[in-house]
């Protein structure tokens, strides 16, 4: 498989308008293939008090903004919603765009944001269990007519979640998270991507990816039918030619996809460059 660039643009300190710019512009550039936005309300970097908008709302926006990109939102925290709520969502969301949605899902660790909301994030044991609950529910209500589920989370009792999404069985999921024993099992029972996020170096993401081989081994799943992405931070000081060869440091170690993750402020023009040092650096 040849690797794949993505430009994700967390919403933080930053202007609406200027995401719009930094996604127009990455649609009408063939070397990128998607772009990403996050599932917070607060910043994760700088100022938490600063600005952020919410991650949903604005992917549908940007859906009809773009006409090439595959897109979404790396990875929606499961306790934020309920996940009947985020699958029609989904589907909503996959048919404005076209079938272009790629649908990233994540168990939730913000201790900040949850506890000022008053949502519950519970121990790293219930938020795994939630989190593999909910992702059997979402893979239901989008496949299904009806679905039921009784869980200890979640119950369904002949739910549905009409129209469903324009991609079949359902939207790619991507399961992001570095868990070795549980969410790394998870990725391989439901997701066709996994993203391992902001690795440190090229062996430490090999190691981990080896960890996602041995649970496909375990349930005799193909483990080249699981897409691998990582993050690499990006910010306008960033030199192109080093940061493409950093990229493909990664993807010499078996990354499907590079996720070039900016830091403000957001600048459309810092596009072409990257691109162009891409190319040149794939030779």
């Amino acid at each position: 498989m040849t690797a794949t660039y993505a430009v994700k643009t967390p919403p933080q300190h930053g202007r609406w308008t200027d995401f719009l710019d930094v996604w127009r512009a990455a649609d009408d550039i063939d070397v990128f293939a998607a772009a990403w936005n996050f599932d917070h309300f607060y910043p994760l970097v700088g100022d938490t008090d600063g600005p952020c908008l919410e991650g949903w709302t604005m992917l549908a926006a940007l859906a009809q903004a773009t006409t090439r990109l595959r897109i979404g939102t790396m990875v929606n925290g499961m306790h934020y919603r309920h996940p009947a709520v985020t699958a029609n969502m989904a589907a909503t969301v996959d048919i404005i765009s076209g079938g272009r949605l790629s649908l990233g899902l994540g168990a939730g660790w913000n201790e900040q944001e949850s506890s000022a909301y008053g949502i519950e994030l519970g121990t790293v044991k219930g938020r795994l269990d939630r989190f593999e609950e909910g992702v059997a529910c979402i893979v239901g209500l989008l496949t299904q007519e009806h679905t039921d589920f009784q869980g200890q989370y979640f119950t369904l009792s002949n739910a549905r979640c009409e129209p469903k999404p324009v991609q079949r069985p359902h939207p790619p999921i991507v399961i992001g998270g570095s868990g070795r024993t549980r969410t790394l099992a998870v990725a391989v029972r439901y997701a066709q991507q996994w993203d391992g996020a902001f690795s440190k170096d090229p062996q430490s993401w090999r190691e981990l990816s080896a960890v996602l081989d041995e649970h496909c081994a375990r349930i005799g799943r193909d483990p080249a039918t699981i897409e691998r992405s990582i993050h690499l931070p990006w910010t306008p000081d960033d030199e192109p030619g080093a940061l493409a060869e950093r990229a493909a440091t990664f993807v010499a170690a078996g990354v499907d996809q590079v996720i070039f993750s900016m830091r403000g402020p957001y600048r459309a023009d810092l596009l072409e460059p990257l691109a162009q040092a891409i190319v040149n650096t794939a030779g």
